[in-house]
């Protein structure tokens, strides 16, 4: 099977420090407010997100959790520090059937170089769909390289000095 498309090293420009990556975009995902170690995403269900039966694939849901807890933390660091998940659970506690999901995100702990994170995802309805906590760790080359953000990623140096406990 022949395939022309890049695999890589990708190379490309965010707008901003806090603002959704290639994939997001792709998921649908929009931030809605990050700030303070808190985070707010919306992400609708379209087609192309539903498994088998026709719910909603739980990758889906976990790729949107996992994105509102990395708004979360990028709301507290210096732009440009490179970290990355390195644990994650997830409960589903309801089937995702049709409508816009809305993600809360919260840094919960700092210690060092491991920063957590929580998230809940709710549907239309208020609704709780899936619980999720997860482990991140700054890198040791803390600078992401390759990736540029915009100018409005400077308005976020200020913040970069919060310490939560």
């Amino acid at each position: 099977m022949e395939n022309n498309k890049d695999t890589g090293p990708h190379r490309f420009s965010m707008p901003a420090w806090i603002s959704c990556a290639p994939f997001e975009h792709l998921l649908g995902m929009e931030i809605v407010r990050a700030e303070a170690g808190e985070a707010v995403l919306q992400m609708p269900f379209y087609r192309e997100l539903a498994q088998g039966a026709g719910l909603m694939h739980g990758g889906a849901l976990v790729s949107l959790a996992d994105t509102a807890v990395v708004m979360a933390i990028k709301s507290v660091l210096m732009p440009g520090t490179h970290f990355a998940t390195i644990a994650m659970e997830s409960r589903f506690l309801h089937p995702v059937k049709k409508g816009i999901l809305s993600a809360t995100a919260t840094l919960v702990e700092r210690k060092g170089a491991i920063l957590k994170g929580s998230c809940d995802i709710h549907d239309e309805a208020g609704r709780t769909v899936m619980t999720f906590t997860s482990v991140f760790k700054i890198a040791k080359d803390a600078t992401i390289k390759d990736i540029r953000f915009g100018k409005a990623s400077a308005n976020r140096r200020d913040q970069g000095s919060q310490d939560l406990r």
